[in-house]
């Protein structure tokens, strides 16, 4: 995946938030919170999953489908931008 390499740095600190939300998921059911506390942090959790799942297949579309297809075929390139609109709305 050599288009994650020029975002290393971003996607790691993201990786990080999502190890202490875990970590946080853990704590909570250690300590016995309230069957809602627990639900909110692992919601927080999987929302902070589904940016880092967009922001990768984002990426990927730009790398692997836009920029090739730019020089090409710049209607279908037009349409892997489509894609990457609708990725980017169902991910947020």
């Amino acid at each position: 995946m050599s288009h994650t390499t020029r975002q290393k740095a971003k996607l790691l600190n993201r990786v990080r938030r999502i190890r202490g939300q875990v970590d946080a998921i853990e704590r909570a059911l250690e300590t016995e919170a309230r069957c809602e506390e627990v639900m909110h942090v692992i919601a927080g959790c999987r929302g902070a999953l589904n940016g880092l799942l967009g922001e990768v297949i984002e990426e990927h579309i730009q790398s692997h489908l836009i920029e090739p297809l730019k020089d090409h075929d710049s209607v279908a390139a037009d349409a892997a931008e489509a894609l990457v609109d609708v990725f980017r709305g169902y991910f947020k």
